[in-house]
């Protein structure tokens, strides 16, 4: 008999090893199912909040009353307060619109893509970083609607039938934008939900207070933990992901449409989609840790959310920040090499003209600075400098937008050039939507668990109870 012919006992490991062992363990300190739900559920109990948790909140509702003085006044007085005009005509609601909905990129690629790719070191952040994501496209809303002038008549911008026969113009982006943007928040919401459903069942059988008990129980939708519910909820909760994913990609190549479908220098370009969504992930991701790491201290999450994840968060960071600077360079030679009189001589101008101040404040924030540290692994594990890391590029992001709509200030025609200066009333509107995100944000880690229990639970090892099916998981005390 020959060797092939021969017949083999399958392979049995060791008891005492682990089935798939980590490198780096992604849950640290020996938790088992029992500590799991009470490290991440406790939190949502607490009656009494950390100091960084006040300190967030009043600055966050602080910032919202920014935002409601300056839009009463805008209602009463109109757009004129803001600083746009005839070049200029969008201004900082653009730059702050495209801004949000990059930040909001983050927990669809974390939560979809991530989850399709059995990344397990999503866990630890899909869960507020898909809130994240909700609260920052309810903050890019705002500003489409508030530029209208008449935000009350927003419902024109949907084909519905109507006495006038006005319809929108389906061959303007800023139409397409419309859909785009609200099949990826209402898909996002939905995404985000089906995922709380069993946590909010833990948190309603915890509850000690009657109207906790209540309201979890409103929303955990009567789950019970049995396998009908398990199976539905995998199929629903993989079925959302396949849907997702190709919003990651979708959305931002629709928003950048705005400025490439144009004949404006430097807009009209082939590049703008994958710059746009390498942007988006890039700023996304650095909000997504610049939230997490003074988060994680506060509430003692060390355990969950480790140097591990800061490290891979840091590795992504890099990546999309070279993929970005690409595009800068890409637009730089195109301009060059293409030897287009007008190109080049925007180019130019965004860079030593009037504004040149705000491009070389993007290269920094964005690339010199980020892209240089981040190399290091001691950096990418540092919380202080991989903090400053993350908020540099928010900063950057922020300048590009800045530096692409200010390009309309100078065009070929000298008659109709013009200054683009922000008034008070856009900063104040830019101030107080930051004051919306955090005051929503930080409402939701106080009321709802911002880690996943029962996907933490999944993590663990099977001796300590995890990785074993639900079964296991529902028998926790």
């Amino acid at each position: 008999m020959s060797i092939a012919e021969h017949p083999q006992a399958p392979y049995r490991p060791p008891s005492d090893l682990p089935l798939e062992p980590e490198m780096h363990p992604l849950v640290q300190n020996k938790h088992d199912l029992v500590s799991v739900g009470t490290a991440i559920g406790s939190v949502v109990f607490l009656d009494k909040q950390p100091k960084g948790w006040w300190v967030g909140f009043l600055a966050g509702f602080a910032m919202l009353q920014i935002l409601a003085i300056s839009v009463c006044y805008l209602f009463y007085m109109g757009v004129g307060i803001w600083g746009i005009n005839v070049p200029v005509a969008w201004g900082f609601a653009i730059i702050n619109f495209v801004w949000w909905i990059g930040i909001g990129h983050a927990g669809t690629l974390i939560s979809a893509i991530l989850l399709l790719l059995h990344q397990k070191w999503r866990t630890s952040i899909n869960r507020f970083s898909e809130a994240m994501t909700i609260f920052a496209v309810m903050c890019a809303g705002l500003f489409p609607l508030l530029h209208m002038g008449r935000p009350w008549f927003f419902y024109w911008l949907y084909p519905f039938p109507n006495v006038a026969g006005v319809y929108p113009q389906f061959r303007s982006p800023l139409t397409w934008d419309v859909f785009a943007v609200t099949t990826y928040f209402t898909v996002s919401l939905v995404f985000w939900y089906i995922g709380l459903v069993p946590d909010l069942a833990a948190l309603r059988d915890e509850a000690k207070k009657k109207w906790q008990q209540i309201l979890y129980g409103i929303l955990a939708l009567g789950w019970r933990g049995s396998a009908i519910h398990w199976r539905r909820y995998e199929k629903v909760y993989l079925l959302l992901g396949g849907l997702s994913t190709p919003l990651v990609l979708s959305v931002h190549t629709v928003v950048s449409f705005d400025f490439a479908v144009s004949i404006v220098p430097l807009w009209h370009a082939t590049i703008f989609p994958p710059f746009f969504v390498a942007g988006a992930i890039y700023s996304g991701f650095a909000m997504v840790v610049a939230l997490a790491i003074p988060i994680r201290k506060w509430y003692g999450l060390e355990d969950f959310f480790t140097d591990h994840h800061l490290d891979i968060c840091g590795k992504v960071m890099l990546a999309t920040g070279f993929l970005v600077t690409y595009g800068y360079f890409s637009e730089f030679w195109m301009a060059w090499y293409g030897h287009s009189l007008y190109e080049w001589g925007t180019t130019i101008e965004r860079m030593f003209g009037p504004y040149g101040w705000s491009y070389w404040c993007l290269i920094f924030f964005n690339c010199a600075f980020p892209l240089t540290v981040l190399w290091s692994k001691r950096i990418r594990r540092s919380m202080f400098w991989l903090e400053m890391c993350c908020i540099s590029a928010l900063i950057g992001m922020w300048f590009e937008r800045y530096v692409i709509v200010i390009t309309l200030s100078r065009d070929q025609v000298p008659s109709s050039w013009g200054r683009y200066a922000p008034t008070i009333w856009d900063y104040g509107t830019m101030i107080g939507s930051l004051g919306l995100f955090l005051f929503m944000f930080f409402l939701f880690i106080r009321y709802l668990p911002m880690i996943s229990i029962t996907e933490m639970r999944e993590l663990l090892p099977k001796k300590q109870g995890g990785g074993g099916g639900h079964s296991i998981m529902e028998n926790a005390p």
